[in-house]
């Protein structure tokens, strides 16, 4: 599943432009390469810089783009649980599959906390919802034991579960029911991650190599450890430099170098520096993909 980027254009400013087109061609492009589903407006797709009327048409463009060839799930977390409602409710209405919702950050609440926000957002809009464990950008880390009270509400799915510990697959299964999605958010373990009984991955490298990273976790998924990893070792190294700077900084340019969107990020980020990008370069060529810059 690809964590989608939100092409934009004008250059580096805080306004600049979301560009309609491009983020059209990218989903088309996605679904020709085997992307088995669409995450918008997650981090990489620029969520914490779009304001609510934006965030909410990237919802429902993809979802009207999309015309349910894949699964759409949106990225409608909070760190207010009232906000977390309202961008839910408003996702189910455009008729998204599932929501992702990130653990509140920056708040840090307790374990008691993140229960009883994601048990409320759950209640109040009935669609299928996928916890986001993301600690390493929320400061906030939801417990194995939480997960496993939390998949106890009905609507409540899966977890997106992006600290890398692979330990972590068994913890929350052992908690959960076998139809409970256990799904990995960072790259760099998702093989492993799958192979140790995960479902699959949320992924930043499939902005890049959508096709190698679906055969990939095909391969893994079907136990196959051989063939996932000869799919998984060329992207080796853009697990790793697909974060030299802040998600999505890096990712945005190789979409550009790739020909697929136009320089467009708004601040605080940047465009990736030139050191970065001679990092992505060799990424790059190590994977053997092509660029246009």
């Amino acid at each position: 599943m690809v964590a989608i980027v939100t092409p934009m254009s004008g250059g580096i400013t805080p306004t600049a432009a979301i560009d309609w087109d491009r983020y059209a061609d990218l989903i088309e492009y996605h679904i020709a390469e085997k992307t088995d589903a669409i995450v918008a407006v997650g981090t990489t797709g620029e969520s914490a810089t779009l304001n609510t009327e934006e965030h909410l048409e990237v919802i429902r463009r993809t979802v009207q783009w999309v015309r349910g060839r894949v699964p759409v799930i949106a990225g409608t977390g909070a760190n207010s649980t009232t906000e977390a409602i309202e961008l839910t409710a408003a996702a189910k209405r455009f008729g998204v599959d599932a929501c992702l919702l990130v653990t509140p950050y920056y708040n840090k609440p307790t374990q008691e906390g993140l229960y009883l926000h994601h048990k409320a957002v759950a209640d109040a809009v009935a669609v299928p919802q996928i916890l986001y464990n993301v600690p390493g950008r929320t400061a906030c880390d939801m417990s194995p034991e939480t997960v496993g009270r939390l998949a106890k509400v009905p609507n409540i799915i899966g977890i997106k579960e992006a600290t890398g510990e692979i330990a972590r697959v068994a913890q929350i299964r052992e908690r959960c029911d076998s139809e409970f999605l256990l799904v990995s958010g960072d790259d760099a373990t998702a093989r492993e991650f799958i192979l140790a009984g995960g479902d699959g991955v949320i992924s930043v490298t499939a902005n890049v190599a959508p096709r190698r990273m679906h055969d990939m976790c095909v391969a893994a998924a079907l136990g196959n450890a051989i063939l996932a990893a000869e799919h998984d070792a060329p992207l080796a190294q853009l697990h790793r430099d697909l974060f030299c700077e802040a998600n999505p900084i890096p990712v945005k340019w190789t979409v550009h170098a790739q020909g697929r969107a136009q320089i467009g990020i708004r601040l605080p980020l940047t465009w990736l520096s030139p050191p970065g990008q001679s990092t992505v370069r060799a990424a790059l060529t190590y994977a053997g993909i092509a660029i246009h810059t």
